[in-house]
C-alpha cells in the first residue's frame, strides 16, 4: 500500500499542539515563578502569537522592520548644528592687483624718508626679533616667534592677512553681513605725498570708487556695509581743496567712500571713521603666551618714575616736547629719555631698547607728535607702563572701542597748557600718585594688552583671542547692523550718525 505525504498544514498543526503541551507542562512546574513575575507569561504569549502569525504576515513583518530601522536612523541623527557665523559672515572683495599687491611690490618709494621693503616680510609683521642673547630674552621673552620689528604703517597689510584667516569669511556675498575692501589706501597716498599733483594723488582712489560702484555687492546698501583699514591717519584722506600745496588726497570725500567705514590709526571727527590701535611688536600665538607676558610686566621692578621716548621738535610748532625733555633731564635720575635723534634714529626702531625703557618706567609720557596720536602709546601699554596724556585727542577721543570710558582708570591726564607755560612739574604731579593708585592703574593697563595687539595671522584652535582685529571686526558688524535697521525704518542716516559712531545702544 502506498504511503501519502502529510499535508504541510497538518505538520504545522502538529507542531503547535506539541508546543502547547510542553507549555502546559512548563507552567505546572514553575507556576510559582510565573506568579511572582507576570512579565514571563506575557513574553511567552507573545512568542506563540508570533509563531501563529508568521506564515500569514511574513511580508508585512519585513516592511515593519524596514520602517523601524528607518525610524531608528532618524532618531540617531544629531540635531543640526547652530550656525555660529550667522550675522558675522564677511565677504572680501577680490580687487585687481593695482589696488593692493602691485602697490607694495614697489616698496622702496612708499615713504620718502626710509625703505619700507624690510618690513614687508612675514605677512607685514616685519623681521622676526631673535631672543638668542640674554639681554633680549630678559626684556622680551624666552619664547620665539612672537616678537617682530613691526612698522607702524603696516596695519593694512596685517589686517588683510588676518582677514584671510577670519573664521566667518565667506565666498558667497549673499551671506555676508559686511564687505571688506582690501585696498592699501595708506601706501597709495604716502607714495604721492611729496612732488605729485592732486590728479595723481586722487587717481587710484577714483578708479576704485568706480570699480566698487559697479559691483552687485555694492547695490545692497550703496556701500554702507563696506569697510577698509589703513595704517595712516584720517587727515591724509580728506584734502580740503584741489590745490597742489594741500596735503593728502580726497579719498574719504568721494561719494562712494563717504558711505564706507574706515578703520585708521587716528581719526577725525567724521562719523564713518573709527580709530584702531597702531601695530606693536608683539604678535603672540596663544592665550598662554599673552598670560605669561602679562604676568611678566605686572611683576617687573620699575626703576624710573617716568620716561619719554621720542625726538625733540621746534618750539615754534607749539610742541611741548622741549619742556618734557628739559624736565626729564633735570629729574636727577627719576626720568629716562631715549632720544630718537641719536644714532640716526635707530634706537627708536629697536624693539628691545624701546620695551626696556617702558618696562623700567612707572609712567610713560605721550605728547602729540606729527598728529595727536603716536605708536608709542601702545608700546607703553604693552610694557605695562601707565600712559600720560597731554591732549584728549591723543587717546580719549580716539580709541573708544579699546580704552576704558573712565580714563582715570588707566592713565594720567596733564593739561598741555600747563606744560607750555611752565607751571606744571611732571615729577611733582606723578610723584604724588599713591602706590595703591599706581597698582590699580597698572592692573588696568595690563588687562588692556590683549585688546591692543594683533595676533599672528593664521592661528587656529580653541583659544580664540579677542585682539584688536577681532574687536574692530565685531564693532563694524554691529555698526552695519544698526545702519541697515535705520535704512529699513526710513530714518535719516545723516541725522542719526552720532548714535552709530558712539554705538551707545550697544554699550
Amino acid at each position: 500500500m502506498k504511503m501519502t505525504k502529510p499535508v504541510p498544514k497538518l505538520w504545522v498543526l502538529i507542531s503547535i499542539t506539541i508546543s502547547f503541551c510542553l507549555f502546559i507542562l512548563f507552567q505546572i512546574h514553575i507556576s510559582d515563578l510565573i506568579a511572582k513575575n507576570p512579565q514571563i507569561t506575557q513574553q511567552v504569549n507573545n512568542f506563540f502569537i508570533s509563531i501563529a502569525s508568521s506564515s500569514s504576515s511574513h511580508h508585512q513583518t519585513l516592511n515593519l522592520t524596514g520602517n523601524a530601522n528607518e525610524s531608528d536612523e532618524n532618531r540617531a541623527k544629531p540635531p543640526e548644528k547652530e550656525d555660529t557665523c550667522a550675522g558675522r559672515y564677511i565677504y572680501m572683495h577680490k580687487l585687481p592687483n593695482k589696488f593692493n599687491d602691485d602697490i607694495i611690490k614697489n616698496c622702496r618709494p612708499l615713504i620718502k624718508w626710509f625703505d619700507m621693503c624690510p618690513f614687508m616680510v612675514n605677512s607685514g609683521l616685519g623681521p622676526q626679533v631673535s631672543v638668542s642673547d640674554n639681554t633680549t630674552a630678559h626684556v622680551l621673552t624666552t619664547r620665539t616667534g612672537s616678537w617682530y620689528s613691526t612698522n607702524q604703517f603696516l596695519l593694512a597689510v596685517i589686517f588683510r592677512e588676518r582677514m584671510k584667516h577670519y573664521e566667518c569669511l565667506t565666498k558667497d556675498p549673499s551671506l555676508a553681513s559686511a564687505i571688506y575692501v582690501p585696498f592699501y589706501a595708506g601706501f597709495d597716498v604716502s607714495r604721492h605725498l611729496w612732488g605729485y599733483n592732486t590728479t595723481v594723488r586722487d587717481e587710484l582712489a577714483i578708479k576704485l570708487a568706480k570699480w566698487l560702484s559697479k559691483r552687485p555687492e555694492w547695490m545692497k546698501m550703496n556701500g554702507r556695509d563696506h569697510f577698509f583699514a589703513t595704517g595712516r591717519i584720517a587727515w591724509d584722506f580728506r584734502r580740503v581743496s584741489d590745490q597742489d600745496s594741500d596735503w593728502g588726497n580726497k579719498l574719504m570725500l568721494l561719494p562712494e567712500f563717504s558711505n564706507m567705514t574706515m578703520l585708521a590709526i587716528e581719526t577725525t571727527a567724521w562719523t564713518n571713521e573709527f580709530a584702531v590701535p597702531y601695530p606693536t611688536y608683539f604678535h603672540p600665538k596663544s592665550l598662554t603666551e599673552i598670560s605669561m607676558w602679562q604676568k611678566k610686566v605686572k611683576s617687573v621692578k620699575r626703576r624710573y618714575l617716568f620716561s619719554f621716548v621720542g625726538a625733540p621738535r621746534p618750539k615754534m610748532d607749539g610742541s611741548i616736547r622741549g619742556e618734557i625733555i628739559k624736565q626729564c633731564l633735570a629729574s636727577h635720575g627719576r626720568c629716562k629719555f631715549l632720544n630718537c635723534n641719536d644714532s640716526g634714529g635707530k634706537d627708536c626702531d629697536n624693539p628691545v631698547k624701546i620695551m626696556k625703557v617702558f618696562q623700567n618706567s612707572v609712567f610713560c609720557l605721550q605728547p602729540s607728535g606729527d598728529s595727536y596720536t603716536r605708536r608709542s602709546i601702545f608700546d607703553s601699554i604693552l610694557a605695562g607702563c601707565i600712559p600720560v596724556f597731554f591732549s584728549p585727542g591723543s587717546g580719549y577721543n580716539q580709541y573708544k572701542w579699546y580704552f576704558p570710558k573712565d580714563y582715570k582708570k588707566f592713565s594720567v591726564y596733564v593739561p598741555e597748557n600747563g606744560m607750555k607755560n611752565g607751571t606744571v612739574s611732571l615729577r611733582n604731579v606723578l610723584g604724588r600718585v599713591g602706590k595703591e593708585s599706581v597698582l590699580k592703574m597698572r592692573n588696568e593697563v595690563v588687562k588692556m594688552i590683549p585688546k591692543i595687539i594683533y595676533v599672528k595671522p593664521g592661528l587656529v584652535g580653541p583659544e580664540k583671542i579677542e585682539d584688536a582685529f577681532e574687536i574692530a571686526v565685531g564693532r563694524v558688524l554691529e555698526r552695519v547692523t544698526m545702519v541697515k535697521r535705520m535704512m529699513e525704518e526710513g530714518k535719516d542716516l545723516q541725522s542719526e550718525y552720532s548714535q552709530i559712531r558712539d554705538l551707545k545702544k550697544l554699550e
